[in-house]
């Protein structure tokens, strides 16, 4: 009699344990969750916790809280000045309504490749109506700003919210970036070349002043000097003159022996000359007055 009424008991708490783990279940801070029955939804529970559901009757399913990205494939997108750009793009999103996003896509694949498809057709459009210049500068934020609240449009009838759109890169393509990068180069070249000739030109101007102010200073240089020896040649003149008329055989006998130095200074000088010519007059008066001495 114990015996059966303790395989009972064991019975019924078996039983108990089943319907219990069926009739629980735990929602986690990255987690949202509908319960089912039959295959439509009951509630929905978007607080962690521990919960309760019909056993065997109610399932529950669970969906992603935290924030998601989707990221497109390189397309190739043609702006409005007809460039080329090969785009890479993303979006943050997360699941606002989870019952909103379930009854629209059943799961997360599907959600992807519907954003991915939303995505992409808004950066078509957004960006052809832009200009190169716009998209690569200041005004990309706000275009993005605005691609970004179009798809939040879109998704967010199907319960998604798009926190954010952002382009990861937007290339030309290679023929189109060699050309540009050709362009871009001949034009540094002219630049280069037009820089190139005005410091050549600056430079001609700068030696063609400098050789002016070189002459003007020579000449004048050479003008002061001739005033100079002109004067200096007059006052020695003027003391040769005034000496001449104080003792006029020592300036005789002084400017002879001037005319010996410069005559004979030169080891290569021939000259020929009678020993009795007036040149070597003192040399004369002093083989004289030798003669007479004797």
């Amino acid at each position: 009699m114990n015996k059966t009424f303790l395989t009972v008991i064991a019975v019924i708490l078996v039983a108990a344990g089943v319907v219990a783990s069926s009739a629980l279940f735990t929602v986690y801070q990255t987690e949202q969750a509908i319960v089912m029955q039959f295959g439509k939804p009951q509630k929905v529970i978007q607080e962690p916790g521990l919960n309760v559901k019909l056993p065997f009757v109610q399932d529950v399913v669970y969906v992603d809280k935290r924030v998601l990205s989707v990221s497109t494939q390189r397309e190739e997108v043609v702006t409005l000045d007809q460039k080329r750009l090969m785009v890479d793009s993303f979006a943050r999103f997360r699941i606002a309504n989870p019952l909103q996003y379930y009854q629209s896509y059943g799961n997360i694949q599907i959600a992807y490749a519907r954003l991915e498809t939303i995505l992409n057709s808004q950066l078509r459009q957004n960006l052809g109506r832009q200009i190169l210049n716009n998209i690569v500068s200041g005004e990309r934020s706000n275009l993005m700003n605005s691609i970004r609240e179009q798809v939040n449009k879109e998704a967010k009838a199907s319960g998604i919210d798009v926190i954010d759109v952002r382009i990861v890169r937007a290339d030309l393509p290679t023929e189109n970036s060699e050309k540009v990068f050709d362009r871009m180069r001949s034009q540094r070249e002219q630049e280069a070349k037009e820089i190139r000739a005005t410091g050549a030109e600056i430079a001609q101007r700068i030696r063609a002043n400098a050789d002016k102010e070189r002459t003007v200073l020579i000449a004048n240089a050479q003008k002061d000097s001739e005033i100079l020896r002109g004067e200096g040649d007059g006052e020695k003149n003027r003391i040769f003159a005034e000496a001449f008329g104080k003792d006029e055989d020592f300036f005789s006998f002084y400017r002879s022996m001037q005319a010996y130095r410069e005559s004979m200074s030169d080891t290569d000088t021939s000259m020929v000359l009678s020993p009795t010519s007036e040149f070597f007059r003192f040399f004369n008066q002093q083989d004289v007055q030798s003669k007479q001495g004797n």
